[in-house]
């Protein structure tokens, strides 16, 4: 006789999968944070250019501006577990590259190389964990891959201290540890491999959909208000990752007079905060509803956390607990929201192109934040010259909060019009 076939993993296999995916979610964030703690030693002891540090990041940016919903499709036809243990050789790749990198082209590949894997990762992970834990619980255990993966962030601003004596030895070694992060993530898409192919063949795993083909034709079927939540994705994190990954610890040290360790804590509470925090406002959204008010309210921090970073002699505390809320906040909000405005049918084409043009968005910020320090001379001899960037990210952050009340706006009177003329609600 044959036994019947269950219809999920049994727990501790899913409990396997899971811990492998947060491994390799926990490693490529690591990875791609590990610029900010090192900036400044770039800066003197390679004489790079604020401009040629943000380029690190923004190079990063810049093939997702192309290839993520390639890679989407990528995911589709050669299935997730392949395309996770693709990505993550990429980035491991990439990581040696940069950590070789003692010439800033040499260094700017490797990022290009870690990019070119990174962001078709998370896409490929996300269907990965679709496959597994269809059901009531998916949700959650999304926020929570996230939350796990912002570890990844918190213990890259932290390296500072329970790494010192890397650093102490200059900036190579340090680079070498985000190398050995991405290597924790590479042997975590392994294991998810070996268990994704042990359960296939058993039916035990949700089928994936068909391969979508993307038709430009597609966008014509959007809402504007979707377009206006795009546009909320994409200057919210253009403040968010290019401040906190790019110039934040190098501005603390420069502008504020903090030690390599003291300002590495101190940006780490932004992604520690989130480790907590994420899944919670994650469950709020399911049990309020209200997308759009939920957006406002984690919005409204952002802009006046760098008016207190610029303008309060001690304001660092309070500006890093604020962008904290904000960062744990409107995610766990912006991603889900993304299913009210999009058909269902072209849901994929919706999140590849949100993230598309989030990446535009972080290439340009990096560069223009970077050449700002330049142009205006920032240096711990200059301070003053920051001050550019600060009212850069500070306008950006309030672009980001008024389209959230549009985006309200446009919401509310939608639902109006229904209602009036006596259609659903």
């Amino acid at each position: 006789m044959h036994e019947p076939r269950s219809t999920t993993p049994t727990f501790a296999v899913q409990a396997l999968m899971f811990a492998a995916t947060a491994i390799v979610m926990l490693g490529n964030y690591y990875g791609y944070d590990s610029i900010g703690p090192v900036a400044e030693q770039l800066s003197h002891e390679l004489h790079f250019s604020d401009t040629q540090i943000g380029t690190l990041n923004a190079i990063y940016s810049l093939p997702n501006v192309f290839l993520v919903v390639i890679g989407g499709v990528l995911v589709d036809r050669l299935s997730a577990r392949r395309m996770v243990v693709a990505t993550t050789a990429i980035c491991l790749a990439g990581a040696a590259v940069t950590a070789v990198g003692a010439r800033f082209p040499v260094m700017a590949v490797g990022r290009l190389l870690f990019g070119i894997g990174s962001e078709t990762l998370v896409v490929a992970v996300l269907v990965a964990l679709a496959q597994w834990f269809a059901g009531r619980y998916l949700a959650l255990l999304m926020a929570m891959n996230l939350s796990l993966a912002r570890l990844g962030s918190y213990l890259a601003d932290q390296s500072p201290s329970f790494a010192g004596g890397l650093y102490a030895r200059g900036w190579q070694p340090p680079l070498w540890l985000a190398f050995a992060f991405a290597a924790a993530s590479f042997a975590g898409a392994l294991l998810y491999f070996w268990l994704d192919r042990r359960e296939a063949p058993r039916g035990t795993l949700a089928l994936p959909p068909p391969p979508e083909r993307f038709d430009w034709r597609h966008l014509l079927t959007f809402r504007v208000e979707y377009w206006v939540l795009v546009a909320v994705c994409v200057t919210f994190y253009s403040v968010i990752f290019p401040f906190r990954s790019t110039f934040a610890i190098k501005y603390l040290q420069e502008a504020q007079g903090y030690t390599l360790a003291q300002a590495g804590n101190l940006n780490s509470y932004v992604f520690l905060a989130a480790v907590f925090a994420t899944p919670v406002f994650g469950f709020l959204l399911d049990r309020m509803g209200r997308n759009t008010l939920l957006l406002a309210a984690g919005a409204v921090l952002l802009a006046p956390s760098f008016l207190v970073l610029g303008a309060l002699p001690d304001g660092a505390g309070l500006s890093t607990a604020m962008l904290g809320v904000s960062f744990s906040f409107l995610p766990a909000v912006l991603w889900p929201t993304v299913v009210r405005y999009s058909p269902p049918e072209h849901l994929g084409t919706a999140y590849g192109l949100m993230t598309t043009l989030q990446n535009a968005g972080l290439f340009g910020a990096n560069i223009i934040a970077g050449y700002l320090n330049d142009a205006y001379r920032a240096s711990v001899a200059n301070p003053g010259g920051y001050t550019p960037m600060l009212w850069f990210f500070g306008l950006l952050s309030l672009t980001a909060f008024v389209l959230t009340l549009v985006l309200r706006a446009l919401d509310q009177g939608a639902a109006a019009r229904p209602a009036a003329a006596g259609g659903r609600s």
